[in-house]
Formats: structure tokens, C-alpha cells, sequence
């Protein structure tokens, strides 16, 4: 009886390890697809501005979403100085301040990654019309920043002038990016586009340039402006327009040159857009000296002669010479042209304004969305303050911005509503945010995710612990053995019974 006992047992045993060993392997696979990473892999970009510069570092999963990186900011540096295209009679001295961001750049770079590590530099309206005043000091500018990353560790992939659609579309691409409007995480942890969910427009304010890009309500509807863009296995026909010397430094440069041009004393100038009791010396060639303000030059312009300029302080005033700066004879009363030209489909939707937007209505001490009156009444105020005043009203005082500000706010009211035309019930609208989670809004993200989407999908790099042949052989093999075991243990339970029945019905038919 034991010797046939001992077979079930086996075969019990032997059924429940199989079943215990599909299970354990298979949970084992499963969770350790999920716990590995894939590696990561990262990106340098130099975002060149007109007034400064700024190193962003993105990275991203080795394998990507529908050819396309899945990419967040994990690193961001300003470079102490001016943009790029101050250094037009020094192009050697950019090395010194790049330096200093470069070297905490590598820190956070896994050092066997530096030499796979791609580095772009973007830059913009400031090179853009420095390019145009002197292509010569541009290409020396661009070669010397050629020169100073052949001897970084990293990969560069060269230094370039962005246009102005690319930066506008860029800034669109990002501020999408982050709200989510391209991709989400689904039930699964996996990513997923976003069902019927509307893109959100870009107000981008630089120093020399802004831009505007927007989808149209009419995708039918074709301006010049229109660009395709592809993304996550999507085509988006994008509208967007880039205006030269509409920048917040260039349009305050033709400002004060209009001033000293409607000024009869021209040693001594009044400003209704400094505050009260603001003074400074500046020299022609700061703001005579640009691309944007050639034509007002006068016939004795010198460039190093000083000019006194004197805040008044005059909101109203302020604003009528602001609207000077706008051309809105050439559209001759075109609904859909705006100013300067230019043709616009109507603005609907929501947008989000970056970069000087935000700034100037921080400034304001306003935040997020807001009317146009409650919008109009900050700025009255602030223009009303005297020079003393606005030491303790603002956050972080610095003498160049805080001058500035009543001016910005007065411009970037007039872009809006009589340059875009924004009105009272389409204001709250506009979001004024500087980043999302971590990541600022700037065209940098976008320009990072075109270029990530450029570079060709790689195979899935997430390692199991047994291979798909392995896996599979095992798991047939111990299903056929707990299969074996099964019809075993059946075998026998019949087997077992069968022996006791037997020898009642031998006794029962032996005739007596």
C-alpha cells in the first residue's frame, strides 16, 4: 500500500511546485519589465536670446512614444552677461561665462554619457538682426562658440539662427507639451493621446522679437504664417507670425528714439514712461544703434553723445506714444490684419503668455488670469509711482527692469488688444505663467522634442530576466508537467477504488 501511495504523493508534489513556478516566473517577469529602466538619455540646448542666455538640460527614456521622446527639463543655468550678439567686437570673451554653466552642466550629465550627449544652440531675434546689420560679426560670433565646444565633452551639433516661425512654433510645441495636450499617462501607466483635448496658444515675448501661435478656428482657412507640425503620430496645422523689433528692449529702443525725435531740446528729454522723478544719461548709440531704430537716426547722430531722459511718470501719455510704435494705417480697417501688414486669423481659444508677458505682469503684482480692467487699473497705478516709491513696491529691484516695467505694461496692452485683438471677454483667456511643474515655458522644449523626434525610435531597451524563447519553453514545460501530473493523480484515484469492488462481486457469483 505504501509503494502505491508514494507515486500520488510525488505527483502532487510535483503538480503543485509547476503551478507554484508558473506563477512565481511569471510575476517575476512581469514586475522586473516594469522596475528596470530603460536608461536615459539627454540633450543640451543653448537658448541664445537677445538680452542673455540660457542652458536648459532635458532628458528622456532610451526608447520613445511614436518616435518621439518623452523629454523633461532637469537642469537649468543663465549665463551671467548679455546675449550672444553683444560680443559682436569680442566674440573670445564668451568663453568665460559659458564656463561657468557648462561646468555645473557636467556634473549633472552621467560622465559615460558626456560624449553621446547632444548640445544645439538656438539663437534668436538679437543674432537675427545682428546677422543682418553685420553677417561678418555674426559668423564670428557663431564660430567662436564652434570653437569653445569642440573642446566640451559633449557632442556638438552646431550653433544656429533660429527664424522667427521656428521659435514661435517651438514656444507653441512646449507650452503644449507641458499642459498635456500631446500626450497623458492612461489607467496603465502608459502614455496615450489625450482624447479631445484642444491645443492652447503661445504668446512668446522676447527682447528683440514675439511671437503669437495659435491653431485657427478654420483649419481651411491658409495664411502665409501656417506651419505643419508633426508630433506623437499627429499633424497640427499651426499659425504663427514673429515680429522684428516688437521685442520688449528693441520697441523701448524706438521709444526713447521717437521721444528725443518729438523733443526740441535734445540734450534734455522728458519720459511719461519712467517714473516720476527718474532720471538717467543714456548714449545714442544704445538705443540709435540697433537695426530697429536706423531710420529715426538724426543727421548729427554721434554715438557716444549722451542724452538726459526724465520720468514723468504719465500713464495716459505713456500710452499714447506706445501706440506710435504700431503700424495700423497699413491694413486699411481689415478685420483680419491686425497691424504692420500682416494677416491673423481671429485669436480664439485659450493661450499662454511666457517669457516678458510674465515678467512685466509679475511686476504688476498680478498673477495667472485676470480682466482687462483689473489689468488696466495695475498698470495705472504702477505708472502713477515715483522712482522711490517703486524701490519698495517691487519684489527684486534692479534699476535696468524697474524703470522699464510701466513702459512693458503699456506695450504689452497695446500688442494684445489693438495688435491681436484681444478684447474685454477674451483677456481672462490669456494665462501668464512662466513654467509648469519644472519646466519653463520657453521655445528650447519644443526645439529639444522636433530634434528628439528627428532622431530614429530605438528598440525597447528594458531587460527581462529570461528571454521570450526561455520563458515561453518554461512555461509549456511546467504547464505539460502539471497536465502529466493531473491525469496521473486521476488515474489513480479511479485505480484505487477499483481493487476493493472487485473481490464483493467475485464472492457474490461463486455458486455455493
Amino acid at each position: 500500500r505504501m509503494l502505491t501511495r508514494t507515486p500520488s504523493v510525488a505527483a502532487q508534489v510535483f503538480l503543485l511546485l509547476s503551478i507554484v513556478l508558473v506563477i512565481a516566473i511569471a510575476v517575476i517577469q512581469i514586475n522586473q519589465q516594469q522596475l528596470l529602466s530603460p536608461g536615459l538619455k539627454y540633450g543640451i540646448v543653448l537658448d541664445a536670446g537677445s538680452s542673455r542666455t540660457t542652458v536648459y538640460v532635458y532628458e528622456w527614456p532610451a526608447e520613445k512614444e511614436n518616435n518621439t521622446g518623452v523629454v523633461s527639463q532637469t537642469f537649468k543655468c543663465n549665463v551671467k552677461g548679455p546675449g550672444i550678439s553683444s560680443y559682436e567686437s569680442s566674440p573670445g570673451a564668451l568663453a568665460k561665462p559659458l564656463d561657468d554653466c557648462l561646468n555645473k552642466v557636467k556634473e549633472r550629465i552621467p560622465v559615460h554619457l558626456h560624449k553621446n550627449t547632444s548640445v544645439y544652440l538656438g539663437a534668436t531675434a538679437g543674432m537675427r538682426l545682428l546677422r543682418l546689420q553685420n553677417e561678418s560679426a555674426a559668423n564670428e560670433v557663431l564660430a567662436s562658440i564652434q570653437n569653445y565646444f569642440r573642446a566640451q565633452p559633449f557632442e556638438f551639433r552646431g550653433a544656429q539662427i533660429i527664424t522667427g516661425p521656428e521659435e514661435g512654433v517651438y514656444g507653441w510645441i512646449t507650452a503644449n507639451y507641458l499642459m498635456g495636450n500631446f500626450l497623458e499617462r492612461n489607467l496603465w501607466r502608459a502614455w496615450a493621446h489625450p482624447y479631445g483635448k484642444e491645443t492652447i496658444g503661445a504668446l512668446d515675448l522676447g527682447g528683440a522679437s514675439t511671437q503669437i501661435s495659435f491653431m485657427p478656428e478654420d483649419p481651411e482657412e491658409h495664411f502665409n504664417s501656417t506651419l505643419q507640425v508633426k508630433l506623437y503620430g499627429y499633424n497640427y496645422n499651426v499659425y504663427t507670425h514673429s515680429y522684428q523689433c516688437y521685442g520688449r528692449d528693441e520697441a523701448e529702443k524706438r521709444l526713447l528714439a521717437l521721444l528725443l525725435q518729438k523733443s526740441n531740446a535734445s540734450a534734455n528729454v522728458d519720459n511719461p514712461c519712467y517714473p516720476q522723478n527718474y532720471n538717467t544719461a543714456l548714449t545714442m548709440k544704445y538705443f540709435f544703434g540697433s537695426l530697429c531704430t536706423q531710420s529715426l537716426r538724426p543727421a548729427n547722430y554721434h554715438p557716444n553723445q549722451l542724452v538726459n531722459f526724465r520720468g514723468t511718470g504719465d500713464p495716459g501719455l505713456c500710452q499714447e506714444m506706445v501706440s506710435l510704435l504700431f503700424n495700423f494705417t497699413s491694413c486699411r480697417d481689415r478685420e483680419d490684419c491686425p497691424f504692420n501688414g500682416i494677416r491673423q486669423p481671429k485669436a480664439t481659444g485659450n493661450f499662454v503668455a511666457f517669457s516678458g508677458f510674465y515678467y512685466t505682469i509679475k511686476a504688476l503684482n498680478l498673477s495667472g488670469h485676470f480682466s482687462q480692467d483689473d489689468f488696466n487699473a495695475s498698470m495705472w497705478f504702477f505708472c502713477s509711482q515715483s522712482w522711490a516709491q517703486l524701490q519698495f513696491m517691487l519684489p527684486k529691484f534692479e534699476e535696468i527692469y524697474a524703470r522699464s516695467y510701466c513702459f512693458s505694461a503699456n506695450f504689452i496692452y497695446y500688442l494684445l488688444v489693438h495688435g491681436y485683438n484681444f478684447n474685454a471677454k477674451t483677456w481672462p483667456q490669456i494665462h501668464f505663467q512662466k513654467e509648469v511643474g519644472n519646466s519653463s515655458i520657453a521655445w528650447s522644449l519644443g526645439y529639444m522634442l522636433s530634434l528628439t523626434n528627428m532622431i530614429p525610435a530605438e528598440g525597447k531597451l528594458i531587460q527581462l530576466p529570461l528571454r521570450p524563447s526561455v520563458f515561453a519553453g518554461l512555461l509549456v514545460f511546467l504547464t505539460a508537467t502539471a497536465l502529466l501530473c493531473l491525469l496521473f493523480l486521476a488515474y489513480a484515484c479511479v485505480a484505487s477504488r477499483r481493487p476493493k469492488d472487485t473481490p464483493r462481486l467475485q464472492r457474490v457469483s461463486i455458486p455455493q
